[in-house]
């Protein structure tokens, strides 16, 4: 089910000029505190009214300002998960669960109960209360309540970031189920580049209240103009499979016909996932090096060298598996001659890979060859 958003709004200073179109899967409004992206989410579930826009799920329209519509939140049919999950202290998990169910409109289609129950992992707790709960515990119930609302889209703005690091490894699977499953589109906040690369099928990066670029997550993930030069988040996604896993804690996969060697995954031999390679984490080599204790050496071919106005350069490199980021100093990358079109060897150590970088594959969408042309904003911006 598509999602189609346009937007024009004037918060104070504020100016909120944002339109893009996604497929079903988990669409990620991605950007820094004060993008828009909350204004965006709060637009599409009807809590802000905006000057101007259409919003529409599939073939429903939710508001166009052109015919005078606008549909209130009680007649959206969207579900909302908070930062906080916003539970009913005095009810029990089942009970908060089934309260859902009150805003389905008659006749709807909900989903299975028993089913939702199974796909979070909450059948043991449907008697506690919220306060015997941890937060993510409390957290996968407020999922499971906005799903059995029968929502025909979920809302999740930063879900996670009241979480700490253990918590968020402990929903992020679950996600990852509701994207696979394909049980209800997702419009998901996050200024998080880990659970980008674990979640999106599409990726909207926002920018002072307007879509920078938006396309599907391995392809913007990868794009070099699309995270600062000097951010130790940026990283890109690559596609591979899990081929073993060994007795001295690592696993083995595999991305295009060559081995990676990452710490162990929790993912059966034949699984295809998603790995999160960190920009910084990546050495380039002009030829194989040898004697070095990095396990992980992947041929590559430069795509594109973007300097900036520091010290630093973002090479983006397409490597079996897709497309890479390396960043590097501007003098290393003048002492290696690196021009487009240009064979490299990407250097990463095992360790380099954390656990948190390793997701389910879903549809992260597929890199482009080393010719094509990264994705770019309506605006032509980068």
């Amino acid at each position: 089910m598509s999602l189609e958003v346009a937007l024009k709004h004037r918060l104070g200073d504020f100016r909120l000029e944002a339109e893009f179109a996604a497929p079903e899967g988990v669409t990620v409004l991605f950007g820094r505190s004060g993008s828009g992206k909350t204004s965006v989410v709060n637009a599409v579930a009807g809590l802000l009214r905006p000057e101007a826009g259409r919003v529409s799920v599939g073939a429903r329209v939710l508001q166009d300002s052109s015919r005078g519509l606008w549909l209130p939140p009680h007649r959206r049919r969207l579900g909302y998960v908070f930062q906080e999950a916003r539970l009913f202290p005095h009810l029990t998990v089942g009970q908060n669960l089934r309260f859902g169910r009150w805003f389905a409109p008659r006749g709807a289609v909900l989903p299975d109960e028993g089913r939702v129950i199974e796909m979070l992992g909450i059948g043991a707790l449907l008697k506690r209360r919220p306060g015997q709960l941890s937060g993510g515990e409390r957290q996968r119930v407020a999922i499971g309540r906005a799903l059995l609302a029968g929502p025909e889209l979920l809302l999740a703005d930063e879900p996670l970031a009241a979480l700490d690091e253990a918590r968020k490894a402990e929903i992020l699977p679950y996600f990852e189920r509701l994207r696979d499953e394909a049980m209800v589109p997702v419009l998901y906040v996050t200024h998080s580049p880990a659970e980008v690369a674990r979640l999106a099928t599409t990726v909207v990066v926002m920018e002072d209240g307007r879509v920078r670029v938006a396309g599907p997550a391995a392809e913007v993930m990868s794009d070099p103009h699309v995270m600062p030069l000097g951010s130790a988040e940026a990283g890109a996604v690559l596609v591979a499979r899990v081929v073993a896993h060994h007795a001295d804690g690592l696993s083995e996969l595999e991305a295009g016909g060559h081995a990676l060697w990452v710490p162990r995954v929790a993912a059966a031999p034949g699984t295809e996932l998603r790995l999160r390679i960190r920009a910084q984490d990546v050495m380039l080599a002009l030829g194989r090096p040898e004697g070095i204790s990095a396990l992980n050496v992947l041929p590559c071919t430069v795509s594109e060298v973007r300097r900036g106005e520091g010290p630093g350069a973002m090479v983006q490199l397409q490597a079996p598996g897709g497309r890479i980021l390396s960043r590097i100093t501007g003098r290393s990358a003048e002492a290696l001659g690196l021009v487009p079109g240009l064979r490299v060897h990407a250097v990463l150590k095992a360790v380099s890979v954390a656990r948190d970088s390793v997701g389910g594959r879903g549809e992260a969408g597929h890199a482009k060859g080393a010719g094509d042309a990264a994705p770019r904003s309506p605006s032509g911006r980068g």
